[in-house]
């Protein structure tokens, strides 16, 4: 009897199902080894996702090409939610909510530990462009507002984002709940308040942290 075409097509989404579910697996083990430690073999990735180091070179070619997806998967949320914030009309609400759920998503604990470890690539670039536009947007409609204080600028959300995601513990609920009390408090000293005193020496400048991303042998 001859096989319907929708039967020959199931072994084959099967398999793509299954490679999916692998690729899971590999960027969340490789997120928690290269957390802890930045220098750990691909091998020990391979080991922590339970999977072979055959399956883990067929999806990426080398360390180096796992590191530069762990980074460009973080800027692509980075960018989801910002476009997600544009949204509401609320322009105080829009910054801080999305500010909150970029640190829910963890987006900014790899930038320290993975930035020179790879090369960026030409797409990466546009989207640090494009995210670096969206964010100024949200910055900019939080200005407007009134709301936030005049000599804060748009490069003082990296460091904000990078201060929050510095904390950990060993419980990840813990570390969600503690990084929410960060940014609140981060948040109260953003806002513009009457006789506060100015913030001390000159501001991060556009491009002052971009060293970080050069690649290092």
């Amino acid at each position: 009897m001859a096989t319907s075409p929708g039967k020959t097509e199931t072994p084959l989404a099967g398999r793509r199902a299954q490679a999916a579910r692998n690729d899971e697996v590999i960027l969340e083990a490789a997120r928690g080894v290269f957390l802890d430690d930045p220098k750990a073999p691909i091998a020990a990735v391979a080991e922590r996702a339970g999977v072979g180091i055959s399956a883990l070179y067929r999806r990426y070619a080398g360390k180096e090409d796992l590191l530069r997806q762990l980074c460009h998967d973080g800027l692509r949320r980075y960018i989801a939610e910002a476009e997600t914030a544009l949204a509401v009309s609320d322009d105080w609400a829009a910054f801080a909510g999305f500010l909150a759920r970029v640190v829910d998503a963890d987006v900014h604990s790899l930038t320290v530990h993975l930035a020179g470890t790879f090369a960026p690539t030409e797409e990466m670039g546009r989207d640090a462009m494009r995210a670096n536009e969206l964010a100024t947007a949200l910055f900019e409609r939080a200005r407007a507002s009134g709301r936030l204080r005049p000599d804060v600028v748009v490069q003082d959300l990296g460091l904000l984002l990078e201060a929050c995601a510095a904390v950990r513990v060993p419980d990840s609920e813990r570390t969600g709940q503690l990084r929410r009390r960060q940014l609140a408090v981060l948040l109260a000293g953003l806002s513009a308040a009457p006789d506060t005193d100015p913030l001390p020496g000159p501001p991060p400048a556009a491009g002052e942290f971009d060293w970080r991303w050069r690649r290092r042998e």
